[in-house]
């Protein structure tokens, strides 16, 4: 781990996701559909909770950087796929390969530790309504999301770091569309064992920590749900949780899938796919998610556009 970086090559070449000319069109506009709606539909999350007084809570301060880390993740990897799609030459830096490679790490290791946080405010809400507004204090909230964010960077140092130890000097061909860790290590003409034990302790020790924490949360609070009498006070309690599960289950299954198997195992069909997933289509369902399934949210759109209406009456 000690040695510097010696690599002969200057930049990578992203061999993308298909040969066709045809179907890199239809991708195109697919992805470029998705990324117009994924930028639209963070950036009004973001706006509408920023912006009504009666969003300012905990869980909608959580769910506002939910939505500056998807409109963050796809903005690191769409672009530049977009580009590969439409233009012949598909060459990234060196630098720029391992920046993205080092915001993705980061953005992907912040989320795990925000869904944790998001889940523990659903803990606290359902199974500690009276003491919530004590318990998620506006200083705790403030911690949490901050050690979302170095938990992040701390993993994406570490990741990239160890990466560019390696040496890189055969093929610089990328088969994949983004810089992402393991086809990357499939390019190094040194040992990468030690390199691939590094990351897999840091991305296993994310994902078992953050879902222990999610998993804990919810064992909770199905107890708490089930000792509830009523049908509709049980309906109100699921309600309350059943988008976060959602966003939890899809982000964590695609996750496991890709990251948590050794490298040998990598399939570039099947890792391709779930790559686009989620890099691409989550970061554009959780705002669908979270406000389609959300009264809350909704009212709010409502208020804003009834305020604006108001407003230019007036004017």
């Amino acid at each position: 781990m000690g040695r510097r970086n010696n690599t002969n090559v200057p930049d990578f070449i992203l061999v993308g996701l298909t040969d066709s000319e045809e179907v890199r069109l239809v991708l195109f506009h697919l992805f470029l559909l998705i990324y117009l709606v994924t930028v639209l539909g963070n950036a009004g999350m973001i706006l509408v909770i920023r912006l009504d007084l009666q969003l300012h809570t905990p869980m909608y301060f959580f769910l506002s950087h939910l939505s500056f880390l998807d409109l963050s993740y796809s903005s690191v990897i769409t672009p530049k796929t977009l580009e590969n799609l439409i233009f012949a030459t598909k060459h990234i830096s060196f630098g720029s390969c391992f920046a993205q490679m080092y915001c993705f790490v980061l953005l992907g290791a912040t989320e795990c530790f925000l869904l944790s946080a998001m889940a523990y405010d659903r803990y606290v809400a359902i199974c500690n309504p009276l003491q919530y507004p004590v318990i998620m204090s506006p200083s705790l909230c403030r911690s949490l999301i901050t050690v979302s964010y170095l938990i992040g960077i701390f993993d994406s140092c570490i990741t990239v770091l160890a990466i560019y130890t390696l040496h890189f000097c055969n093929s610089n061909v990328i088969h994949h569309f983004f810089c992402d860790i393991t086809p990357i290590l499939t390019l190094s003409c040194t040992d990468t064992h030690e390199v691939e034990f590094i990351i897999f302790i840091l991305a296993g020790s994310t994902l078992v920590v953050s879902l222990i924490t999610i998993g804990v949360s919810y064992a909770s609070i199905l107890s708490t749900i089930l000792k509830i009498t009523s049908t509709s006070g049980k309906q109100r309690a699921f309600s309350t949780c059943a988008s976060h599960l959602l966003g939890v289950t899809i982000f964590y299954a695609t996750m496991i899938f890709t990251y948590l198997k050794p490298r040998r195992s990598y399939s570039l069909g099947k890792d391709q796919v779930a790559s686009v997933f989620y890099t691409i289509v989550i970061p554009m369902l959780n705002p669908l998610i979270y406000s389609l399934r959300n009264k809350e949210v909704k009212r709010a759109v409502i208020r804003l556009l009834q305020k604006r209406e108001s407003t230019r009456h007036v004017r």
